[in-house]
């Protein structure tokens, strides 16, 4: 992949938005070029002088900041969700903000530079570090005015805040990372604790964003649970994870926090597994993260044993999520790295979502799925996957 590779359709335009998703993959389309061609592509009308600024009493021209805003309008926009509204929002209303609050706009930028590091291997490095200046200083103004948030911004503070669960999963992984879920204390640079202080600041200003021009982001998933329960072998798997969390030997506030974090993870496969159309698959997905209670994030971050299983757990959840290029991989380097941490006796509670994450992956890798840079097939049904694995009998797990 040396090179852009190109859409197999003509455009971005279709009826179906999973279609328009798979198109702007990481791929272009034939009639727009990238923005590493486009910027080279100069109207014959206008000289080498004017996009240097010498000799017309201008600025020189930021032609790489030009190149990645341009790559984000015509095809990052598309890889960031499943809607086509959403599609538009990020393509018009969030560089529209952006003009008014650079803080997003080096977001945007930083977002459009780790794609173009995924497209473009040959340039890896120099996008990568492009993107990591734009973020830090994004983050920086970002911090700085946080505690001034009000109807002027928020738009902006809300479109930022989506970004940074882009980037902290598009950014390349650390060996000993678990993404996210990663939490070193109150003063952390990790995306978990950032993303759940702005959540909770965002809600103070949450009848201003609905009105706002990125209102369209917003996805008040119902509260009432749909009818339609698990299916029985998913059900029994978290029930045999509670009874596990009920004989810990860390205390009745550890009980309650991993008690809590696996009905809030119930309650997610449950919304997932009945999503209707308007649902944000994106957005429904990362419920979990930011409902858990802060004790089961600590507990998580102390390595113990039933937090870990039960963040395995959830990425079967995560794993749905691997045809977005900026969560490739995720799932099982996260399962890979709870089982170097676990002992052999505990990787047994683990051996379903392995199993379920690994079989996938296999077919994955076989290349029956068709072209990385287009993404894999839609999957409609959010069990197809899981519940073809499911049928693997426990016994014949825990013998394996």
């Amino acid at each position: 992949m040396a090179s852009l590779q190109k859409s197999k359709s003509a455009s971005f335009s279709s009826s179906s938005p999973q279609a328009e998703r798979h198109r702007g993959h990481g791929s272009v389309s034939k009639s727009t070029k990238s923005g590493a061609d486009s910027s080279t592509d100069h109207s014959p009308a206008l000289t080498n002088a004017y996009f240097e600024g010498s000799g017309s009493g201008l600025p020189k021209l930021q032609m790489e900041d030009l190149e990645l805003l341009h790559h984000f309008t015509t095809v990052t926009c598309f890889t960031l969700s499943d809607r086509n509204a959403s599609h538009e929002l990020w393509r018009v209303n969030a560089p529209q903000v952006a003009f008014q609050h650079d803080f997003l706009m080096r977001g945007i930028l930083a977002i459009s530079a780790l794609h173009m590091a995924w497209l473009r291997p040959d340039r890896k490095d120099h996008y990568s570090h492009f993107a990591v200046r734009q973020q830090d200083a994004a983050l920086g103004t970002f911090r700085a005015i946080m505690s001034k948030m009000d109807q002027s911004n928020c738009d902006a503070f809300f479109g930022l805040s989506s970004l940074i669960v882009v980037y902290g999963f598009a950014a390349p992984k650390a060996s000993d990372s678990l993404g996210l879920f990663s939490y070193s204390g109150e003063d952390s640079d990790e995306w978990l604790p950032l993303i759940r202080g702005v959540n909770s600041i965002l809600m103070n200003v949450f009848p201003w964003i609905k009105q706002g021009r990125l209102c369209g982001l917003l996805h008040d998933h119902q509260q009432e649970l749909p009818r339609t329960d698990l299916t029985p072998i998913l059900k029994e798997q978290l029930s045999r994870l509670e009874a596990l969390c009920e004989n810990v030997s860390d205390g009745q506030e550890a009980i309650t926090a991993y008690k809590t974090a696996l009905a809030m993870l119930r309650m997610c496969f449950i919304r997932m597994k009945n999503r209707p159309q308007y649902e944000c698959e994106v957005s429904m997905s990362f419920l979990w993260p930011v409902m858990v209670p802060q004790d089961y994030i600590l507990l998580l971050n102390m390595r113990r044993p039933e937090a870990l299983i039960i963040l395995a757990h959830y990425c079967v959840m995560l794993h749905h999520l691997d045809e977005y290029w900026w969560m490739r991989g995720w799932a099982m380097h996260i399962i890979d790295h709870i089982q170097r941490e676990l002992s052999d006796e505990n990787r047994y509670w683990i051996e379903w979502p392995t199993t379920v994450i690994t079989l996938d992956e296999k077919v994955f890798d076989n290349g029956s799925v068709g072209d990385p840079s287009s993404g894999p097939p839609v999957r409609d049904d959010f069990n197809t996957v899981i519940d073809q694995s499911l049928e693997i009998p426990s016994e014949e797990l825990k013998a394996s």
